[in-house]
């Protein structure tokens, strides 16, 4: 099974830039699909998640996650707040990239920096979705990169094209046969 790395990371942040900044001027005071948060808030949540993860990545803490948050400006527009998203995707997957495979990080547990590397690109996809349902804008979560996501985060995932599945395990979606998922957890911490 492939690690994932910093170019996933990366792959991911372009994904959601090429998605969403089309849609730019659109109103991201919307709610973000099921979500109580609006799109704007849920992309600078992107960028704090990606960014929180970065430091556990190299701060190598233990036991909790670092006292520290990113405050994306209020008045940053839809545009700026994807550049921030892939700019802390970019901090995350030099963090990555940079760290042996043998270092661990705490994430509910230790995690190695695939899985943090693998929860940057599962919130990036994620939540990508969840926007382009409030906008109202046709998307689904690109096959390989899903994929990654299952291998790493859902090793008990059904059988089935790999977007599909992703948004099942994480409660955005239906899979034919099986009741929709309303609650969940990933598997980011390695023994």
């Amino acid at each position: 099974m492939a690690a994932v790395i910093g170019t996933d990371l990366l792959a991911a942040a372009d994904e959601m830039t090429r998605t969403l900044m089309p849609h730019r001027e659109r109103d991201w005071s919307v709610p973000a699909g099921t979500l109580t948060w609006s799109c704007w808030t849920t992309a600078a949540h992107v960028a704090h998640d990606l960014l929180a993860y970065a430091g556990q990545v190299t701060g190598r803490p233990d036991d909790s996650y670092l006292p520290y948050d990113l405050r994306v400006s209020p008045a940053a527009s839809p545009a700026q707040t994807l550049a921030v998203v892939r700019a802390c995707a970019g901090l995350l997957a030099v963090a990555v990239d940079a760290a042996g495979p043998d270092v661990r990080a705490w994430h509910y547990g230790p995690c190695d920096p695939a899985g943090f590397a693998a929860m940057g690109v599962a919130e990036t996809l994620l939540h990508t979705h969840d926007i382009t349902l409030g906008l109202d804008v046709p998307w689904q979560p690109p096959q390989r990169l899903s994929a990654l996501v299952l291998r790493r985060l859902f090793p008990d995932a059904p059988a089935g094209a790999a977007p599909e599945v992703l948004l099942w395990m994480t409660g955005r979606g239906e899979l034919p046969g099986r009741a929709r998922r309303t609650s969940w957890t990933w598997r980011a911490a390695v023994d």
